[in-house]
């Protein structure tokens, strides 16, 4: 009997009425596949012999194709991508199709991001040459030249990060090998195969090789290619605010003792009063006053920010374990426990040093290891070991979705005022889509809140082009189908999604 099951992190999942996971009983075909990131696409030829996927409840351990490969730095691994570090910096930022990539500054994250640094450098720059540490000593100067330093570096990884981008897997991609396809999934939009660590990214419509996050800061995805780039700009950041809000403090300290005055009974500050010290030219009024303290509010806030977005970038090179590869082994413990299959999954990607996973990343060329498509990996693994596990999930998580049908419209608004005061205050909290629904729609839901469930529109017409629509719906504008709804039971102590 279909049974639900609910997996950490909040994610629930429904039992589905019985039937094979994929077309031929149960297999993996060797062209694209129904929840595998697309069903339409060029199936090689010759066809590889179907590999099997575990049935629930009890699936079968999943065979290997192939013996795990004996070293991590043979064969393929040691090809590297041309036009890396400064060099591809620069060719991104004037080489061509700049002027397209240059559209990624009209987005409120780059544009909060510059003026932070602009307000923090421009600021620091000016208290410290005309209050605290003027230019006509050695040690003002030394300082000056500093915080530009800071800027400078901080700019040129910034615009690295967001120029480079992530590297992408080239569109209508295949393996070498044909009977490869199989362990792969297939996107649509991209017409190619997701190489191995790829994934794709509804904000820059691509397949992104080693994906990491999408980061609106600087409008891109964080990757193979620019992820030095990206970890280095969240180290200089803080560092550089730690330096100017030290500029600030002394500077705001400095010049409001030559202005206090002590009495026997108070202690007044006069911003008017003649200085102590004749040196500075322009007076320290209150609004310079208020834009040191302003600049040393944005400086703190950010060190303390983005100093912990940079500790988490640590943790994902040290473990050679992007965040969404860590998301992937936790749901396979947590499918390995309640089918207790007795399988041990192995992350393939850790090299066991967390040197040689600094490596993969930091070179002294400035050129990632690999070339984004093969990836060195540990003994006892090989290249696809990551992504026949995503196809186990796959193969579940359909099996465990439930199909709903839309009662009411949605148009698709973030916090739909029409549905309900509870609705409206508890829409997720993501940058994960909406998916406007009319009455009548289906749709195939896979986990859900309290009040939004998140699914994907079951497409009938050729008309919708095959491309998939996913995304959060309020819970009260759908139904339980009916058909579902005859034939779901729940599991003992566990609730079903009503």
């Amino acid at each position: 009997m279909p049974r639900l099951v609910t997996c950490r992190g909040g994610e629930r999942g429904c039992g589905a009425t019985g039937g094979p996971l994929f077309p031929g009983g149960g297999r993996i075909a060797s062209g694209p596949r129904a929840g595998g990131g697309g069903s339409a696409g060029p199936a090689p030829a010759p066809s590889p012999p179907p590999l099997p996927l575990p049935s629930p409840p009890l699936p079968a351990p999943f065979p290997l194709p192939f013996p795990p490969s004996p070293s991590a730095a043979g064969g393929s691994h040691a090809r590297r991508r041309r036009g890396g570090g400064g060099r591809a910096a620069v060719a991104a930022m004037v080489g061509p199709g700049a002027l397209q990539r240059a559209r990624r500054l009209c987005h409120w994250g780059p544009a909060v991001a510059l003026a932070v640094v602009a307000v923090c450098s421009a600021t620091a720059m000016a208290d410290a040459a005309l209050w605290y540490w003027p230019l006509d000593t050695a040690g003002g100067s030394v300082n000056f030249v500093m915080l530009l330093n800071w800027t400078v570096m901080i700019l040129y990884n910034y615009f690295s990060a967001m120029f480079v981008g992530p590297g992408y897997v080239p569109l209508g991609w295949t393996p070498e090998k044909s009977q490869d396809c199989m362990y792969l999934q297939y996107c649509k939009v991209c017409q190619s195969y997701k190489a191995p660590r790829s994934h794709h990214c509804r904000k820059c419509n691509r397949c992104v090789m080693k994906m990491d996050h999408h980061c609106p800061w600087i409008n891109n995805c964080c990757g193979y290619q620019n992820h030095a780039s990206f970890t280095l700009f969240l180290l200089l950041a803080p560092l550089g605010c730690i330096h100017a809000s030290f500029i600030f403090i002394m500077t705001m300290y400095t010049q409001l003792y030559n202005r206090i005055s002590f009495g026997w009974s108070s202690v007044k500050i006069d911003m008017s009063a003649a200085k102590r010290d004749p040196r500075p030219i322009i007076p320290f009024g209150l609004s310079a006053f208020a834009a040191s303290l302003f600049a040393l509010g944005l400086a703190l806030g950010t060190t303390i920010a983005v100093g912990m977005l940079f500790i988490i970038q640590m943790k994902v090179i040290l473990t050679n374990k992007t965040s969404i590869e860590s998301w992937i082994e936790e749901k396979a413990k947590d499918r390995i426990q309640y089918y207790q299959t007795g399988e041990t999954f192995i992350f393939p990607y850790d090299m066991g040093s967390k040197w040689k996973n600094f490596r993969q990343v930091f070179t002294w060329s400035g050129i990632p290891e690999g070339d984004g498509l093969d990836w060195p990996v540990r003994d006892g693994c090989h290249q696809y070991s990551l992504t026949i596990e995503q196809l186990k999930q796959k193969a579940d998580k359909r099996v465990r979705s439930v199909r709903y049908r839309a009662i009411e419209d949605y148009s698709g608004v973030c916090c739909p005022v029409t549905k309900g005061v509870k609705t409206f205050f508890t829409t997720p909290c993501t940058e994960e889509p909406r998916i406007a629904l009319s009455k009548g729609d289906l749709i195939l839901a896979t986990r859900g809140l309290k009040h939004w469930m998140y699914g994907e529109k079951i497409l009938i017409s050729a008309a919708d082009g095959g491309i998939r629509e996913r995304g959060w719906f309020p819970r009260n504008c759908v139904e339980k189908y009916q058909h579902d709804s005859e034939t779901d039971q729940p599991v003992d102590g566990e609730k079903k999604i009503k």
